[in-house]
């Protein structure tokens, strides 16, 4: 019975830092989305000012072609958002590993560290990202971005509403979401935990790869709203967690896919 109230005051323990540590990640992320959101308003740094006078280029006749600098500021940053935006959706899988990792080395079994698997799931938003940013590069390159980060066409703003809110309704919506909403059927489902740093990284990124699917059109959403737009950007976090975490969130999920669907609508015809 000691042993066991050991293992329990352990797993707390273990759980209380992981989360702890989760948090911190997910504060630093916003820390810097802050202050780049900070940057865009005023435009007094020279980072932004670069950006400023690129896109400026990029929307007058003669297309000037982006800078590597630039790419990887760009990029950097839907890197750092997604990390603030997805880190709290991955708590509950982390806090998962760590029971069962727990449980397993009482009985001489062991898993590698958790933060492999979190690294891996952090490993396909920056996959995501990188998409993220080349199509930041399609869209200003085609002229139908302002320099603010907002889509300057408003069919293109009504068609990725519309598309995200029909994403909503579809099976590999459902697919994707249910794989997220059961993290141990999804282990079980995909060869159980590693116990190497580099099965525990590919079980991660799989994950990963899952949660992308399950929201990466809500992502592009940003793209309408404005790509630093910082209550949206919370909403959805807050959104893609509710989704994953609230019983009988399915429902929730159609319901603003049906919005999404009419913003966009509305969009059209106005």
């Amino acid at each position: 019975m000691n042993g066991e109230a050991a293992l329990a005051a352990a797993l707390r323990r273990e759980r209380f830092i992981a989360l702890l540590a989760l948090l911190i990640v997910a504060a630093i992320a916003w820390a810097y989305v802050l202050r780049l959101a900070d940057d865009m308003a005023t435009m007094d740094t020279p980072e932004m000012a670069a950006m400023q006078m690129s896109m400026i280029q990029m929307l007058s006749p003669n297309l000037a072609p982006w800078s590597l600098p630039l790419a990887t500021y760009l990029f950097v940053m839907w890197v750092v958002m997604m990390i603030g935006m997805m880190t709290p959706s991955a708590a509950p899988m982390v806090l998962l590993y760590l029971g069962v990792a727990r449980n397993a080395a009482s009985r001489g079994h062991r898993f590698t560290s958790s933060a492999w698997f979190f690294g891996g799931y952090l490993l396909a938003w920056c996959v995501f990202s990188l998409v993220a940013t080349a199509a930041h590069w399609a869209l200003e390159s085609a002229a139908l971005m302002t320099p603010a980060m907002r889509a300057a066409s408003v069919p293109m703003g009504a068609a990725i509403l519309i598309a995200a809110g029909l994403y909503q309704w579809l099976p590999i919506k459902d697919a994707c979401l249910n794989r997220c909403r059961a993290p141990l059927q999804f282990i079980q489902q995909h060869g159980g935990f590693q116990p190497r740093a580099g099965g525990s990284l590919g079980l991660g990124f799989t994950h990963g790869l899952y949660c992308v699917g399950c929201c990466w059109l809500l992502m592009l959403v940003l793209f309408v709203v404005g790509v630093m737009n910082i209550l949206w950007i919370a909403a959805l976090m807050i959104f893609v967690l509710a989704e994953k975490t609230v019983p009988g969130a399915r429902w929730l999920s159609r319901i603003a896919g049906a919005g999404a669907i009419i913003a966009g609508s509305w969009m059209l015809g106005r």
